[in-house]
């Protein structure tokens, strides 16, 4: 089974992608891949994501497919069987963790305060995202954090930016970040797949600590 902790190994941004339409998501995949963006995120918040995670796992087999917006153990399952090789929470229960566990599943939790984190951990969970980071205390929560979590590693996600990305990624308790500007709305809308290759590559060029 992946090591969650493994994903960061391929670069230190994971694409938070919304496909609205199926003819989109193997281009859309592919564009990514050749930027040098391997794991990708796809989130199941619209009617199509687990076709769309179905047929990127078959026809981009460079791409390591996970499940975003996981809620329950059913999507939880529903994601496994669609062919995911991971899964990703914005919160956590000690149902899914256990679950996913359970049906072989990497899962990512989501955390945004100490206790959350606690359960997490009781339940054997070291490496979890941070969500909504900016939201949520942005950099100063993380390193409040690190204090008591010495053994706790963090893929923040959610408001932040290229720009924004290097400040979170040089924190020590960072080693990769969750971002939605690899895949703009208005470049998937217009096809635009060499824009989605150059973000993915600029995205690609920044370091984790």
């Amino acid at each position: 089974m992946l090591n969650t902790l493994k994903l960061a190994e391929h670069g230190p941004v994971i694409p938070v992608i919304v496909i609205q339409n199926l003819a989109d998501a193997v281009p859309m995949a592919q564009a990514l891949v050749d930027g040098g963006v391997k794991v990708l995120e796809i989130t199941l918040r619209t009617p199509v994501a687990l076709q769309c995670m179905e047929a990127i796992a078959r026809a981009v087999p460079e791409a390591i497919v996970g499940a975003g917006t996981v809620r329950s153990v059913a999507d939880a399952q529903a994601a496994k069987n669609a062919g995911c090789q991971f899964a990703v929470s914005p919160g956590y229960t000690s149902e899914i963790g256990l679950a996913c566990r359970e049906m072989g599943l990497p899962l990512l939790p989501g955390t945004a305060t100490g206790s959350e984190v606690m359960q997490a951990n009781a339940d054997g969970y070291f490496f979890l995202k941070f969500f909504p980071a900016t939201a949520a205390g942005g950099i100063p929560m993380l390193k409040a954090l690190a204090g008591p979590f010495t053994d706790v590693m963090f893929c923040p996600t959610g408001g932040i930016t290229l720009e924004t990305a290097p400040q979170f990624l040089a924190l020590p308790n960072v080693k990769v970040c969750g971002g939605s500007w690899l895949t703009p709305a208005e470049a998937v809308a217009s096809q635009d797949w060499a824009r989605i290759t150059r973000l993915a590559r600029e995205a690609s060029a920044l370091r984790a600590n």
